[in-house]
């Protein structure tokens, strides 16, 4: 099947504007009448919550933290995009839109990439309103950072905890709208099932993760806004909660699965220093302004200290290799140079796996006081982790996951390919492409929660009639049972292997087989060994405790379940397309000089996947894309 993105046509910078004068309308009256489901409530669900309950529509939140206070947004750190153009550095919306397709190698649609560079000055202003206490200069005026990918400074930010501030601004629009009575919060809820009547979604049945109790909620439409599914690579800088979860309950309704093969790994993370951990520690790409990545040119200076190597022994491998970006390089090419040098022997740290991030050159320019004012609390957390002063010594980096492109694939409404059913953030396809750009997943999230869902929404709920279907309907008594039965099952096995065993092994396949290369064959190993480790979980795996009460080893071994089902399909849409392009890099398809060699004439396109049912094949469909602003060319950054 050819899917219909159904993007608007005519100049692209009138689409957006267009597009919601032409949307229908819900009177003021009448929203009162409608009733929205929003599972997750960080930047992009707790955005659009609080937008909706301002618009007067009745809103269910869902969360399984114990407040949306700690959703994984709160983890971010370096930034948000912007085409403010506050430095006068040649930046606008037109040059963050292509740079932005640029940077997701020409993946992405036009149309909702135009939208994402429109919307984002918005952004910054609703944001300041509401406090969030973004870094100024000594003028007081907001002040930016440059960030991968971009020759101009567009990244507005808060020290290194950006997220948080963002996330808590978010919050503070939500908390209004509880107390104002138009969203209604469930605490420490996971979704395990999408409720589906006749072709719609129409709610959801969740577990109450305090009392273990299976509950389900209707609502005339359901958003999903549960982030990315990068834990399947089981060590990664995402919270252990993060999962494919309410995204794969949702593809097994019906709901395709875009691009699940783009997965970004950044490139300055803090090297794993056990079999022990359980996650990895992001540092943010911020860093990658003042900090200069390098490794010693000799293998036998990988045991000095390294202050004790000079200058002319050095490779700075980024500014060597990419002159023009240098050190900002965007992250799917950093991290294959990060892992280039490592392989040729010449990586550092235990294992040699880890490169170094140097300030030498910073501090001496404007100061340690200047760098612990732009990145102190990023400093402090590297030390309390590593036992190592950054500001003394090199810092120790190595790529790990850390989102995921892929998602949900979603029209130009956010709407999914089951009527009803909206994808917001991280959790959807849209913008991204092959690779993201840093300090474009706040944008992301914020833009769909606070600029496009009140408008797209209204547009759908404009053409349904409030309240038709109730929880008293079989579908949703039927889901209830589902959901029962399948924690009995998972109870019941009773085997010898731990749920984080299971995990380990499928997070190993991955990773080594489907991480920062892929190859027909590696790929071709883990579809014969992910289906033999998935059916040996439901014979051997060790679920203690019962349903009936807080049980997270019953919660991990759902979610690990999904991820074993999950890994496959990754693996499948990577062996399918034949070539490289942005995070997904395929060792067959690469130049001379070992950049990604994309097939334009053969994969322009965006693959969804269709759930045929358990045991079949999922069918491939394709939305071609199509380049009328930007033209398709060999991305460079050199």
């Amino acid at each position: 099947m050819i899917l219909d993105g159904k993007c608007p046509t005519g100049p692209i910078e009138k689409t957006w504007d267009k597009h919601r004068f032409d949307l229908k309308l819900v009177n003021p009256a009448n929203k009162r009448k409608y009733n929205v489901i929003m599972v997750g409530t960080g930047l992009a669900g707790g955005a659009a919550a609080a937008s909706l309950g301002e618009l007067g529509y009745n809103v269910q939140a869902f969360c399984y933290q114990d407040s949306p206070r700690r959703a994984h947004s709160i983890a971010a750190q370096g930034g948000i995009n912007a085409a403010k153009n506050y430095p006068n550095d040649g930046d606008s919306i037109y040059r963050l839109f292509y740079d932005t397709i640029k940077g997701g190698d020409f993946r992405a649609r036009e149309a909702d990439v135009w939208r994402l560079a429109q919307v984002s000055n918005n952004i910054i202003d609703q944001c300041v309103a509401q406090g969030v206490p973004f870094a100024r200069d000594y003028a007081g005026y907001l002040d930016n950072r440059s960030f991968g990918g971009a020759q101009v400074s567009r990244t507005f930010f808060a020290r290194g905890q950006t997220g948080q501030q963002l996330l808590l601004g978010a919050y503070s629009a939500l908390s209004r709208q509880i107390k104002a009575g138009t969203v209604k919060m469930y605490n420490r809820r996971e979704m395990l099932d999408l409720v589906v009547v006749d072709g719609v979604a129409k709610g959801i049945t969740c577990r109450n993760l305090v009392t273990g109790e299976i509950e389900s909620y209707a609502a005339d439409a359901v958003c999903l806004a549960t982030g990315g599914y990068v834990n399947v690579f089981y060590l990664s800088t995402n919270a252990m909660g993060c999962s494919v979860t309410a995204n794969w309950k949702a593809y097994k309704k019906g709901a395709y699965f875009a691009n699940p093969c783009y997965t970004q790994i950044h490139p300055t993370c803090i090297p794993q220093a056990g079999d022990y951990q359980s996650k990895l520690t992001l540092m943010s790409e911020s860093l990658r302004n003042d900090g200069r990545c390098w490794v010693p040119k000799k293998k036998e200076d990988l045991a000095k200290h390294p202050n004790e190597i000079p200058e002319e022994d050095r490779d700075y491998y980024l500014e060597r290799k990419y002159p023009s970006f240098g050190n900002l390089a965007p992250r799917d090419i950093a991290s294959r140079a990060a892992k280039e040098q490592c392989d040729d022997g010449r990586g550092v740290g235990p294992g040699g796996r880890g490169v170094y991030l140097d300030f030498a050159t910073s501090i001496k320019r404007v100061g340690v006081d200047t760098i612990k004012e732009r990145y102190g609390n990023l400093f402090e957390m590297y030390e309390k982790i590593t036992d190592e002063d950054g500001y003394k010594r090199p810092m120790r980096m190595y790529p790990a996951p850390h989102y995921s492109m892929g998602g949900l694939w979603v029209d130009y409404n956010l709407q999914s390919s089951i009527p009803g059913l909206f994808v917001l953030g991280e959790a959807n396809f849209s913008v991204h492409g092959a690779n993201r750009l840093g300090a474009s997943a706040l944008m992301q999230g914020l833009a769909d929660g606070y600029f496009v869902i009140p408008y797209t929404i209204g547009g759908y709920l404009a053409t349904v009639k409030p309240g038709t279907v109730q929880t008293d309907n079989p579908e949703f008594k039927k889901s209830v049972e589902d959901v029962q039965n399948y924690s009995k099952k998972l109870l019941s096995i009773n085997g010898k292997k731990t749920v984080s065993e299971f995990m380990r092994e499928l997070g190993s396949l991955m990773w080594d087989n489907c991480g920062m290369a892929r190859s027909k064959e590696s790929l071709e190993e883990n579809l014969k060994k992910i289906p033999a480790l998935r059916e040996e979980f439901w014979k051997n795996v060790k679920v203690s405790g019962s349903g009936a009460d807080l049980n997270q080893d019953l919660e991990n071994a759902g979610r690990t379940a999904d991820f074993l089902e999950f890994g496959e399909l990754l693996c499948r849409d990577a062996h399918h397309r034949n070539e490289s392009c942005g995070g997904h890099f395929r060792t067959e398809y690469q130049t001379e000089d070992g950049e990604a060699q994309r097939d334009d004439e053969n994969y322009c396109y965006v693959g969804a996947w269709e759930f045929k049912g358990d045991g079949k094949d999922p069918e491939l469909h394709k939305e071609p894309l199509r380049f009328e602003n930007v033209h398709l060319a060999v991305r460079s950054y050199k």
